[in-house]
């Protein structure tokens, strides 16, 4: 069980009447109630508040069934179904209209704006309020002038506040330092004068409640909870003495569960930092060759290179590759046991960027030798031609997480946009590499799509049941990130050079297929633990 379910659970027991013990001594809610309604007709006499539309009684019948009878017209109806549990001996199901008086706040009149800037007018905005309280670290103020004009939408701390749209349905009360400040209009405010502020508060912040605002909530345009929608909240009323060891036993436990919550989140990192230092191990073995046998009969590097090789003549034959895609780096092993690159005739020693040591059957090779790629672009986000009636699925590193399938994008890029600026798209199954920002997370295509200009699309020149891109896809998040290989990537040049000259063990190709089988059934290992 989480925190945010453990505070869930103690709330739902304490709208039940179940988290603390009842005392048959205690006033009834039924007193309560006959007060607050006495007091709130008294109020409507003197115009302090508005008359309610149609306010209700609900009571127990003979029947033992639950009806809401109107007191204007009289009408009596049986509301069996919306009542989802018992309640204890004492309490008593009300409207939340019928025991409180619900405003709206106000916004800003056009043409004003807030200001950081202490002027003496609070305004409190939705993002301003967090569950129970109101954030003062970016506390926003209107002029003398605004506040002229919307005195009246103002809320005290005597008072509690719900959200209405944006995030809906976050309840909190009003600190001191706020009493008096102008309220949103995304925010209604909640008077009462009989009920106690913080019991009101959790038991509005309850599961129970919270469905009921999920459920009446307005979805054209933009979501909004309306004040006649939250009159009509069905609400357990306990007993007043009640409703002070409620907040009590609340508040004794809330410690007790951010202490839990704190522990967790530890926990939880832990686990996370522990299943990725799991995953890089299997990795880094995978790339030195130790994760399965070697298999002499599978072949070995040297071959498939001469495979690519052949392929990459093929393609320049049919004007499809250019000439200086062809040059052929070989890198090899000198008699005195350090790395050697060749290059036509120029020979130079590497042995200073070689990381660790790979198996006999397998190469070091640079990463352009044996891929294709393609960087992207972000059109001029200035020019609405490229961003209008956007259609085309455009990436960015927002939509790739680690070792993940794009299905969905962020954003689109229009036709023109398509058409006019960006390379040709990168088809389904396309394996993506950021190499700016989080460098070396890979993703694979689910959709085609453009994407932007830290990020390369990457073809193997031989890819027999994508095999070698499997095995890039694996690889490539720690390989970009270790050693020299860092420093290339995230050196000053970040182009397609940089990227090209990247080193990549290469492995034959069916030994790629048996790693990567090998990282999926580990990765799913360490998942379910």
């Amino acid at each position: 069980m989480t925190a945010d379910q453990l505070r869930k659970s103690i709330l739902q027991q304490a709208i039940q009447g179940k988290l603390v013990p009842q005392d048959p001594n205690d006033e009834p809610a039924s007193v309560l109630l006959e007060r607050i309604r006495e007091e709130k007709a008294q109020l409507v006499e003197e115009k302090k508040i508005k008359k309610e539309k149609n306010p209700s009684v609900i009571f127990r019948g003979e029947d033992n069934s639950y009806y809401e009878k109107f007191t204007l017209s009289g009408e009596v109806k049986c509301i069996d179904e919306e009542i989802p549990f018992e309640i204890p001996n004492g309490w008593e199901w009300c409207r939340l209209g019928d025991i409180t008086s619900i405003t709206g706040g106000k916004r800003v009149p056009v043409g004003y704006s807030l200001t950081n800037q202490n002027t003496g007018y609070k305004y409190i905005r939705v993002a301003d309020m967090k569950q129970y309280s109101v954030r003062n670290n970016d506390v926003h103020y209107i002029s003398k002038e605004i506040y002229s004009l919307i005195k009246n939408y103002t809320i005290s701390k005597d008072d509690l506040y719900i959200t209405v749209a944006g995030t809906i349905g976050v309840v909190g009360e009003i600190p001191i330092e706020f009493d008096g400040a102008n309220l949103t209009e995304n925010a209604n405010k909640i008077v009462f004068t009989q009920l106690n502020k913080k019991c009101l508060m959790y038991l509005l912040s309850s599961d129970y409640v919270q469905t009921q605002i999920k459920n009446c909530t307005t979805k054209v345009g933009q979501p909004k909870l309306a004040i006649i929608r939250i009159q009509n909240f069905l609400l357990p009323l306990p007993p007043l003495k009640e409703q002070q060891r409620i907040v009590e036993k609340i508040e004794e436990l809330i410690p007790h569960i951010e202490h839990y919550g704190k522990a967790q989140a530890e926990l939880d990192l832990l686990n996370r930092n522990i299943k990725e230092q799991l995953k890089k191990s299997v990795l880094q073995y995978a790339i030195e060759g130790k994760l399965v046998p070697q298999d002499e009969t599978e072949g070995t590097a040297e071959e498939l290179l001469l495979q690519i090789q052949k392929e990459k003549l093929k393609l320049y034959e049919e004007n499809k590759l250019k000439k200086k895609d062809l040059e052929h780096s070989t890198i090899f092993k000198g008699e005195d046991n350090k790395y050697y690159e060749k290059i036509g005739k120029n020979v130079t020693c590497i042995d200073e960027e070689i990381p660790f040591e790979i198996p006999k059957n397998w190469r070091w090779v640079r990463f352009g030798q044996i891929v294709k790629l393609n960087m992207g672009k972000t059109p001029p986000r200035d020019d609405s031609r490229y961003w209008l009636n956007a259609k085309r699925n455009w990436v960015s590193i927002s939509d790739m997480t680690n070792y993940g399938r794009i299905k969905t994008t962020k954003e689109q890029i229009s036709e023109e946009a398509a058409n006019s600026l960006m390379r040709k798209s990168s088809p389904i199954n396309t394996l993506l590499m950021s190499f700016k920002l989080t460098v070396g997370r890979t993703a694979i295509l689910d959709i085609e799509a453009y994407h932007n200009e830290a990020i390369v699309s990457i073809y193997p020149y031989i890819d027999k049941k994508f095999m070698l891109r499997n095995y890039l896809f694996y690889t490539l998040p720690i390989l970009a990130n270790i050693g020299d290989f860092k420093d290339a990537i995230k050196g000053k040049t970040l182009n397609s050079k940089s990227l090209n000259n990247l080193l990549i063990p290469l492995p034959p190709l069916n030994e790629q297929l048996r790693i990567v089988e090998s990282i999926d059934a580990i990765f799913r290992c360490i998942e379910k633990n």
